[in-house]
């Protein structure tokens, strides 16, 4: 089984988009709970904030993890196509 210069780069590329986006990802909210700990928030709106989240996360977070898996999923379906024919 011989695997092709072009077939590593697009698996390479595909594996590089994924990290992307989910690096992107974090740091999104790595810079939401900055500006909390800036604001200096008490435990009662931390309390709040968190249920918050609780009940919006998915709403927020699933899409956009969705479209990471489903891209990164094509991807891959599609170089595997390509390497079997």
């Amino acid at each position: 089984m011989v695997v092709s210069a072009g077939m590593i780069v697009l698996i390479g590329v595909v594996c590089l988009i994924a990290i992307v986006l989910t690096l992107y990802g974090m740091k999104q909210e790595e810079d939401k709970q900055k500006k909390y700990e800036e604001a200096g928030e008490e435990a009662a709106s931390e309390l709040e904030r968190s249920l918050e989240y609780e009940t919006k996360s998915l709403k927020s977070n699933l899409p956009s993890l969705i479209w990471i898996y489903v891209v990164t999923i094509s991807l891959s379906l599609f170089a595997l196509v390509l390497y079997i024919f």
